[in-house]
């Protein structure tokens, strides 16, 4: 695996190393702009919800006419590089917002940005490896970025320890902003074999194979399952966790999705993308019903790092199994539809999540996304089963 990986074209590498810095510093302030709200800005929960509702809600909208876009002009890398550099100015200009809004602002133009780039970039990477290996592409892709996701939170952890005002640590953003953005402008598009643009109808999603849109189903179905992460730290809090914990918890999430997401993701390429999806699901539903029963906050530290398996296990095969489903003119529309419903349905999933929290008990909101995870594994297994592979000859 570590032979076939120092093989991996120059663009992979960049693109990962491009991840590595924009999400450490993504990771680096995003802990910070709940407490700038509240002890520098003074507003509270519900402005919170607002700025990030509208972003998410954009950046899930944006993905789809991106993707759609990088497609029709058979070009991803203006796409990729504009998308890094307009989250790279948005994000050192948080030292100068005086009021909520302005944070509404740059936090929506840093949105907008991971919109711009995020399906163009998949596409472009699944574009420059041979179908055999865009599961070790895609792990080591999402490694990376787990990695930056474990840098972030501890630089941010060490710069309040040394007690660095939160303005000086918006402006240091701006120096990985620009390492991200020079990565960007390095890399090369790969040759495409065969130039002509889809067909100008080929975005519509009636248009794309029979197995790609019944994945999209099960990826829905797994999705409602899924809620915000948020949820789990809260759980952890419940348990008796220190607060000052709760960070170093999620970077050994990160780590242990950073650790493993390369060869497990490398795996699919050679157990098959469903198999190795389906033992990750299996993970996910076991973890949260464990979460749900566990009463000792001393086992939040194993079962989160048993959680990041599931993330080492499906990040990059899901990406991978959806290339898989369709043709090479169409990748960037693909992944525009991928990310489209996975991002929007992270809405209900939350909203759900809570209710059965709320009105029933913590244990039957962990059920409930155990079984739409277990519903899900099976529907891959026997519905989007057939169709995986049937683009694997496709040559690169």
């Amino acid at each position: 695996m570590f032979a076939n990986l120092l093989k991996l074209p120059r663009t992979v590498w960049l693109l990962g190393l491009v991840s590595l810095f924009n999400d450490a510093t993504s990771e680096l302030i995003y802990p910070l702009v709940p407490i700038y709200l509240a002890s520098v800005l003074m507003a509270g929960p519900r402005a919170l919800g607002i700025i990030e509702g509208i972003c998410e809600a954009t950046s899930s909208i944006l993905k789809l006419v991106s993707g759609i876009l990088s497609d029709r002009r058979r070009s991803s890398k203006p796409w990729v590089v504009g998308g890094y550099a307009l989250a790279a100015i948005a994000r050192p200009l948080l030292a100068f917002a005086a009021s909520w809004p302005v944070v509404l602002a740059l936090r929506f133009a840093d949105r907008v940005g991971k919109g711009l780039r995020s399906s163009p970039r998949d596409a472009l990477l699944a574009r420059s490896v041979k179908p055999g290996e865009r599961g070790l592409a895609f792990g080591f892709h999402r490694a990376m970025d787990n990695a930056g996701a474990v840098v972030g939170p501890l630089l941010a952890a060490g710069l309040l320890a040394a007690e660095v005002p939160l303005r000086t640590i918006f402006l240091w953003t701006a120096l990985g902003g620009a390492l991200t953005v020079a990565l960007a402008l390095a890399i090369r598009e790969p040759v495409d074999s065969d130039p002509a643009p889809p067909a100008t109808d080929a975005w519509k999603l009636r248009q794309l194979p029979i197995p790609f849109k019944r994945y999209l189903v099960v990826l829905a179905l797994f999705t409602l399952g899924n809620s915000s992460n948020m949820f789990l730290l809260l759980r952890a809090r419940e348990l008796g966790l220190a607060e000052y914990q709760v960070p170093l918890l999620w970077a050994l999430v990160s780590l242990s999705a950073a650790l493993f997401s390369t060869p497990l993701s490398a795996l699919s390429d050679k157990l098959g993308r469903n198999r190795l999806i389906v033992a990750g699901w299996g993970v996910y539903g076991a973890f949260y019903i464990l979460l749900g029963l566990n009463r000792e906050a001393l086992l939040l530290w194993p079962l989160f790092a048993f959680y990041g398996l599931f993330m080492a296990a499906t990040e990059g095969a899901e990406k991978a199994l959806a290339a898989d489903l369709v043709d090479r003119q169409t990748l960037g529309t693909a992944y525009g539809w991928f990310n489209l419903t996975t991002g929007l349905t992270l809405l209900p999933a939350s909203i759900i999540f809570g209710e059965l929290w709320q009105a029933v008990d913590p244990l039957a909101a962990f059920v409930f996304s155990a079984a739409c995870a277990g519903s899900a594994a099976l529907l891959l297994h026997l519905w989007v089963g057939a169709g995986e592979g049937a683009r694997s000859t496709e040559g690169s």
